[in-house]
């Protein structure tokens, strides 16, 4: 969205979240916390549409968004309800395609007062499990890159909890023999998130800062595939939140940490779908998406810290897994902060294996990526940074669209954001 076109819409958008933080605290009293973001920037434009207007980019802003963008503005509150109890919202406003405002998460959490070692917590409603070192800051985003990794990219996109999860947190300094070593244990059980797969499918991994909000609607690429009778039933864009089979989902993941230096994540995912379902009224198929993710963190310094996280599993759909992909991917990242200013560089790696016969419906991809960013914390409430990203991804199915299987996009980006 260009600055100079801002419409009526976005504009009341903009109003509604930077007022939200006067006005609830009269409502709710000054348990209330608001926090949050508007962010500006400029991006230099891809060769190509983006892939949100169904194009073949797979970044955010594609070919004619070389110009000043409002890309995202986000308010995070937490409500607490009593001394164990509180309420968790994230409301976030994107302009592309076509303008939303959402949720990103809402949810209550149950975290009881405790004296011992160890802590029961809960978390019911829509959330994201606790994978993820690289995306901290305010509303799931990265203090690090503009541009997560494609890791993360993609769990932004298609994956979100609606259900429970248990956790218990084991505090090694409240043992009776303390301890430097810290434990958190989660189990998570949930609806939804049954089309979980199908982007990663059809268009591959990518790579931006763009959420998807509930109830959203990710338009594809429209590829030979799609005209076949086996995918007759498909529509031209994935709904990755819905509920469609009936199943329960699961997930387990432990946390780690280590004299507050190193920090370890590892979790197993399985939102346990039947590929055979298929909702023709909506056109969304359940996929059988199973994955394991390990994250990693080391304090070399209090300045300069290093992360690493993985992913490898495996996404199918139809009668016979006619849709069957591996998948993987891997980025490492060296962050440095030097008094106003963090400079931070990704080296990231990703594929989807195509294992099917399904030779009218090719799904193999792969590519990397480096990407270069410094940011400068010019006061707490203001804050501008730059951005450079070599991309190389290669897509089989490009072809069938006569556009190259294999794309190069260097990408430079310039960001303004006002935090409140």
């Amino acid at each position: 969205m260009s600055l100079t076109t801002m419409n009526r819409y976005q504009f009341l958008s903009l109003c509604l979240l930077s007022s939200l933080p006067l006005v609830t605290p009269s409502v709710f009293g000054q348990s209330t916390q608001h926090k949050g973001q508007i962010q500006v920037s400029w991006q230099s434009a891809s060769e190509y549409a983006s892939w949100y207007e169904r194009g073949a980019s797979v970044n955010r802003f594609g070919q004619g968004d070389n110009r000043l963008n409002l890309s995202r503005a986000v308010l995070e509150s937490r409500f607490d309800v009593s001394s164990s109890w509180s309420a968790h919202s994230v409301v976030q406003y994107v302009p592309d395609p076509d303008n939303k405002v959402g949720f990103t998460e809402l949810y209550a959490q149950y975290k009881p007062l405790s004296k011992g070692a160890y802590q029961p917590q809960l978390r019911v409603g829509g959330f994201y499990p606790k994978m993820s070192l690289e995306n901290p800051d305010v509303g799931w985003s990265s203090p690090y890159n503009y541009n997560f990794s494609a890791l993360n990219t993609w769990l932004g996109e298609e994956l979100r909890i609606f259900g429970i999860e248990a956790s218990l947190k084991r505090s090694g300094k409240r043992l009776k023999q303390p301890s430097a070593h810290n434990w958190q244990w989660f189990a998570g059980i949930y609806k939804g998130n049954d089309p979980t797969g199908a982007v990663l499918s059809w268009r591959g991994f990518s790579s931006h800062d763009r959420q998807s909000v509930f109830n959203e609607s990710l338009k594809l690429r429209p590829t030979a595939g799609f005209m076949s009778p086996q995918l007759s039933g498909q529509a031209w864009q994935i709904e990755p939140f819905t509920e469609i089979d009936g199943r329960f989902g699961y997930y387990v993941g432990a946390h780690w940490s280590y004299q507050n230096r190193h920090s370890l994540r590892a979790y197993w995912y399985d939102n346990n779908g039947d590929p055979a379902i298929v909702n023709y009224d909506t056109g969304q198929y359940a996929w059988d998406t199973k994955f394991w993710s390990l994250a990693y963190k080391y304090k070399i310094t209090r300045q300069t810290h290093l992360i690493a996280q993985a992913m490898s599993g495996n996404t199918a759909m139809g009668k016979a897994r006619g849709v069957d992909n591996d998948f993987d991917s891997q980025f490492v990242l060296l962050t440095h902060r030097w008094k106003k200013f963090r400079l931070s560089g990704r080296i990231e790696q990703f594929q989807v294996k195509d294992l099917d016969h399904w030779t009218f419906d090719p799904n193999a991809s792969d590519g990397g990526a480096i990407t270069a960013t410094l940011k400068w914390r010019i006061t707490d409430k203001w804050r501008a940074g730059a951005e450079f990203q070599y991309l190389e991804t290669k897509v089989a199915n490009r072809a069938d669209n006569n556009l190259p299987t294999r794309q190069i996009e260097q990408l430079w980006r310039l960001s303004g954001e006002y935090r409140f």
